[in-house]
């Protein structure tokens, strides 16, 4: 992928420490939160087209926004926690070249082929 691409998706991450840092919670609850969107994976379970989506549905950057303004329209903490580790993971994902993914195949994102 290229080090630009890398580059943007670094300072994103950083942006949702910026943000989580703005927040009440300690920062254990960042640390202990921010993998949990790979909960995504066990669509696969059931097959690859099941898992592309429920994966996508964990990584897309706007669900995590949407989620992340509801939180702050409603004023409900948890919910800007959820959008916050949302988008901080998929950033960090995509910094090592984890990127959405097609229904063929976990390896084929749309980044390009993991390797």
């Amino acid at each position: 992928m290229n080090a630009i691409i890398k580059i943007e998706e670094l300072f994103m991450f950083l942006a949702s420490i910026v943000l989580f840092n703005q927040t009440d919670y300690s920062w254990w609850v960042f640390l202990a939160l921010i993998l949990a969107p790979d909960i995504g994976m066990l669509g696969y379970v059931i097959s690859t087209k099941v898992g592309a989506v429920v994966y996508n549905i964990f990584h897309h950057k706007g669900i995590a926004i949407a989620i992340l303004c509801l939180g702050w329209y409603f004023k409900k903490p948890i919910v800007e926690l959820s959008g916050i580790i949302l988008f901080g993971h998929a950033s960090m994902d995509r910094i090592f070249g984890y990127g959405l993914k097609f229904s063929d195949s976990f390896k084929h994102t749309h980044l390009g082929e993991l390797k």
